[in-house]
């Protein structure tokens, strides 16, 4: 079992940057691959960026050269930073972690780009 808990979300102006990060707890972090999703009011999650245990990664293109996903499995922890912001990218932001059939969910974020 993981539990993640994420945190760094807030209110940011067009243009700014916020770090998210997502901690878990459990056994066995490095072996999960893990990312970032995101749900705006009246739309589906979709999924930004992944890290696997080999820390490739891959991004949405709606993300690609502005959010950068990294893991650091000493402290078990994973992290989004996010530039360029824009109102678009106004939602709520999930962590999530996979393994084989096993996939679980923080209790996610808000990130609100606002002027």
């Amino acid at each position: 079992q993981v539990q993640l808990v994420e945190s760094g979300g807030g209110l940011v102006q067009p243009g700014g940057s916020l770090r998210l990060s997502c901690a878990a707890s459990g056994s066995g972090f490095s072996t999960y691959t893990m990312g970032w999703y995101r749900q705006a009011p009246g739309k589906q999650r979709e999924l930004l960026a992944a890290i696997t245990s080999g820390s490739s990664t891959n991004y949405a293109d709606s993300v690609k050269g502005r959010f950068t996903i990294s893991r650091n499995n000493a402290k078990n922890t994973i992290y989004l930073q996010m530039d360029s912001l824009k109102p678009d990218d106004t939602a709520v932001y999930y962590c999530n972690a996979q393994r084989f059939a096993e996939n679980y969910w923080g209790q996610g974020t808000q990130v609100t780009v606002s002027s």
